[in-house]
């Protein structure tokens, strides 16, 4: 189970908090990425009804979802939904064996509205897109080995058995991936205090793009990605017995593509240094200035583009769902007197929603 960042001794809407909350779970999300790409694929543990020792016993999800449910209802149990910061992907959770953790009001929430929880968008993008784009090196591997066995076609890709091994690490990864990106409501919440008057115009008009103007800062953007490209590479360099970094003459950084080659072999070649894997027949490769460059256990690229293709705008996706929903349940006179708390029109030098790496 993760650290449980609730420290309820501290303010929980400090920007060094959530800064620093959210630069660990980048950690621990490339950690799972890291421990997942050394399985195959997979598919089969994502397909509903797939198992029949599950369908014998009533259960008509996914080996993943079976996983999911059982690891939750222990963690419901263990009153781990119960802090702010934490959302379940199953439904029908048991309640908790202990009584609740007095935590403070810390996001607002009006009791007819339903809690914002993004967890099956995040399942499904991550079972179909993330998942294949992080394994591929190791199912390409898998194929490699059934051939030589004599194991072709279908037969020969994506399944190497490793159901519990790789749901296992899957909850884990899912688990962190939420948090980050639920974790967009605290942001939220404590820009909006920052100023509620630079958002309250905005929410009334349900205007989603300028409340998304408000809280993107593409400098912090760009600055979340270069961190995490040093992290990658930092924590998915291979590691010899000499404590030096392994070198390897077919790395997949710094080499590039013949240009003498049609664009189709480029393209084909291409595909194949991706997995880390050289080309056969025509089209050559070319190392720019070096014989040997370092092992990787990840594809650092993939990393960032994780974060900056899916986890960055989903999060601001969260972000600007809650502000709409901020003023829900407030009277005239309690919006009113928002108004005139920070400035509505912020100019250079005036007080602006605080910046915090969190995209």
């Amino acid at each position: 189970m993760q650290q449980n960042f609730m420290d309820t001794r501290e303010d929980p809407l400090s920007l060094d908090r959530i800064r620093n909350v959210l630069i660990r779970l980048e950690d621990t999300i490339i950690f799972g990425i890291i421990e997942r790409a050394q399985f195959a694929l997979n598919p089969r543990i994502y397909q509903r009804g797939a198992f029949k020792e599950l369908t014998d016993t009533g259960f008509d999800g996914s080996w993943l979802e079976w996983f999911l449910k059982e690891i939750e209802t222990f963690h419901a149990k263990a009153r781990r939904y119960t802090s702010p910061d934490e959302y379940p992907f199953s439904k029908d959770l048991p309640p908790p064996l202990l009584p609740s953790l007095s935590f403070p009001k810390i996001l607002y929430q009006h009791p007819n509205c339903v809690d914002l929880n993004v967890n099956p968008s995040i399942l499904s993008f991550y079972t179909r897109t993330v998942v294949p784009r992080i394994t591929h090196r190791a199912t390409l591997e898998l194929s490699a080995r059934n051939r030589a066995k004599g194991i072709i076609g279908d037969a020969e890709y994506e399944d190497d058995g490793n159901y519990g091994s790789a749901a296992t690490i899957d909850v884990e990864l899912l688990q962190a991936i939420s948090k980050r990106v639920h974790y967009g409501k605290f942001v939220s919440e404590s820009k909006f205090q920052s100023n509620p008057a630079a958002f309250v115009p905005h929410i009334l008009r349900k205007d989603r793009n300028a409340l998304g103007d408000l809280i993107t800062k593409p400098a912090v953007e760009r600055a979340v990605l270069n961190r995490l490209g040093k992290k990658a590479s930092h924590y998915g360099a291979d590691i010899g017995m000499d404590g030096e970094v392994k070198k390897s003459p077919k790395a997949v950084p710094r080499r590039r593509l013949s240009t003498s080659r049609s664009s189709q072999v480029d393209t084909q070649a291409r595909d194949l240094l991706k997995a880390d894997s050289p080309p056969t027949g025509a089209g050559t490769l070319v190392d720019d200035d070096a014989d040997e460059h370092p092992e990787w256990k990840i594809d650092v690229e993939e990393v960032k583009h994780l974060y900056e293709k899916w986890i960055i705008p989903l999060t601001k996706e969260v972000e600007v769902e809650y502000l709409i929903h901020r003023l829900d349940g407030l009277t005239e006179e309690q919006i009113n007197a928002l108004r005139q708390q920070g400035d509505a029109q912020p100019t250079e030098g005036s007080l602006q929603p605080p910046t915090v790496t969190t995209s």
